[in-house]
């Protein structure tokens, strides 16, 4: 009895440990602050750390409080962090700021360099997408209605997986089965590879070519809007420019937004309460997906 509580109380301290880790992260600090102001009104969590594919990811999903009816548009939002950070207990803010827009909203992890290295992160986000074609009806969503979206490093697992079309083939799901997409700041169009992050992650790929987003534009890709900013020193603006040329070009539909001035991180923090004025990231993101996906 005795070393079953000790280890119960171990268990609790373990995760207790986590949640401050988490919390010191930006996001994480953000998240909290967020809350703080008011950003957990209205937003729900049914599903915490739910288990996903076959290599211990996790994934969170929100929705409005109290939602009851017809089923609700879903948007999978993948986090950034340069393929070798982050996690989904971090990105509550983002992902209350769209369930409060009447989305059911999951958050999931992916594995991470240099653990991995390409494509491992976009297979866990294949796995992400199955899962929740799979699961989200018992949670309120429609999986006639998914969405990717993402930030950075998020933004580049979701528009790949958008236009690779063999990603959602090796896990059986349609090839249409992405209805629309929302890009923040990702990068597309990155190759040659300079930043150190860049190089790790892709480290060892036969083709560069199969790496690039912007390899597999093509006609009948779901609608994309992608965000960029001038003030952006990570992620240079070029690739938001470079795919959505190359999507209409081909008869896509792509919609680009340039907010000026803003930082790499202005444009993800835009998404919550206390930045929320510096850019109108997300009503501009809820309208599109409201008016691909309706409501």
């Amino acid at each position: 009895m005795i070393l079953r509580v000790a280890a119960i109380g171990l268990g609790l301290l373990a995760v207790g440990f986590v949640a401050i880790l988490t919390l010191l992260t930006p996001p994480g600090q953000l998240t909290f602050l967020d809350g703080a102001l008011g950003g957990g009104w209205g937003a729900e969590r049914p599903g915490h750390d739910l288990g996903f594919g076959n290599h211990g990811q996790t994934l969170d999903v929100w929705r409005p409080t109290g939602a009851t009816g017809k089923a609700l548009p879903v948007l999978i939002f993948f986090y950034g962090g340069g393929w070798v950070a982050g996690s989904h207990d971090a990105y509550g803010f983002a992902a209350r700021a769209f369930a409060k827009q009447g989305f059911v909203v999951v958050v999931p992890d992916y594995r991470k360099v240099p653990s991995v290295r390409f494509p491992a992160f976009v297979e866990d986000g294949a796995d992400a997408v199955k899962w929740t074609h799979n699961h989200i009806a018992a949670y309120g969503g429609d999986p006639a209605r998914i969405a990717v979206a993402g930030h950075s490093a998020g933004a580049y697992i979701a528009t790949l997986l958008a236009l690779d079309t063999h990603y959602l083939a090796d896990e059986g799901m349609p090839r249409d089965t992405i209805k629309a997409v929302v890009g923040l700041s990702g990068p597309y169009d990155f190759y040659p590879w300079t930043s150190p992050r860049a190089i790790e992650a892709f480290k060892g790929t036969h083709d560069p070519r199969i790496t690039q987003p912007i390899t597999y534009a093509r006609a009948d890709a779901p609608p994309m809007l992608l965000v960029t900013s001038s003030g952006d020193t990570e992620v240079q603006p070029r690739n938001a420019a470079n795919l959505s040329r190359r999507l209409k070009s081909l008869g896509a539909t792509a919609e680009f937004r340039d907010y000026p001035n803003l930082t790499h991180e202005n444009v993800a923090m835009a998404l919550s309460i206390p930045f929320r004025g510096k850019a109108p990231v997300l009503s501009d993101s809820v309208a599109f997906l409201h008016h691909v996906l309706g409501e």
